[in-house]
């Protein structure tokens, strides 16, 4: 399983996420603040 970095645009931190974890990411939000997230935020 891979992952990627995600940094929130809305909080600016910075968390290791998994695919599964991405994916719900875009649904639901950044898991720390709560902001709304694209693909984009993912490296």
């Amino acid at each position: 399983m891979s992952t990627h970095d995600f940094t929130c645009p809305d909080c600016g931190r910075t968390i290791p996420v998994t695919d599964a974890m991405r994916e719900a990411t875009e649904h639901h939000g950044c898991p720390l603040c709560g902001a709304s997230v694209s693909a984009t935020q993912f490296a």
